[in-house]
């Protein structure tokens, strides 16, 4: 099994980047991303937020995989996240449900305020392969690069999202309110993507204004 861990801060309030973040689909950094739909949203009764959603991901396999190793290139994950707004946290865990024998990748994130007001994200991830035949390893450091590398372009979406949050403190008065989803229809931020996703679920935005009004 491979483990790795990588912090990031960034320089805007937890509010915002929490809302950048699950915001942050469709972006031109993220065209893997067929689709990102709700399955289920509930408020438990200290307050937090429990959603899960479920993504349908494309990848492309190293040239040395064996054939036949995987039926399709696209695949589902499951997130996972808890908003405290109170405590100022967000906690995501992600795995994939298919395939997990070739390789196994669950990913936790956590982003919460630090005391200068900044946003703290802390990203972890497992990668672990049961294929055997001598690939293991090989299996285990190929998903391991791969994730260093989402990584990045994981944060370089929640930045694009986040400034086009920012963008939208400077809309006329009537256009939509500082920061908000309003302003980021799926229209608007498809128009923004390169290559972006083909089946995003509208209601996904409806549910997000009510968190953030």
């Amino acid at each position: 099994m491979k483990f790795y861990t990588q912090s990031f801060i960034y320089d805007d309030p937890w509010s915002i980047v929490s809302l950048a973040y699950f915001l942050r689909y469709p972006n031109p950094y993220a065209s893997h991303i067929i689709s990102c739909d709700v399955i289920s949203r509930t408020q438990t009764p200290s307050g937090t937020l429990l959603t899960t959603r479920l993504i349908l991901k494309r990848g492309a396999l190293p040239r040395w995989a064996p054939k036949g190793i995987i039926s399709r290139s696209e695949s589902w994950v499951v997130e996972e996240s808890e908003v405290d707004p109170m405590g100022r946290t967000v906690r995501c865990t992600t795995k994939n449900l298919e395939f997990t024998k070739v390789m196994q990748v669950e990913e936790s994130v956590f982003l919460h305020q630090n005391d200068e007001g900044k946003t703290m994200q802390i990203s972890e991830a497992r990668i672990r392969s049961r294929f055997g035949w001598g690939l293991t390893k090989r299996i285990e450091t190929f998903g391991m690069n791969r994730f260093k590398t989402h990584v990045q372009r994981s944060r370089d979406g929640i930045s694009l999202i986040l400034g086009m949050l920012r963008q939208s403190r400077l809309q006329t008065l009537g256009g939509p309110a500082p920061y908000s989803p309003m302003y980021f229809a799926p229209g608007k931020i498809r128009a923004k993507c390169s290559n972006p996703p083909s089946r995003i679920n509208s209601r996904y935005y409806a549910e997000v204004r009510r968190m953030w009004p």
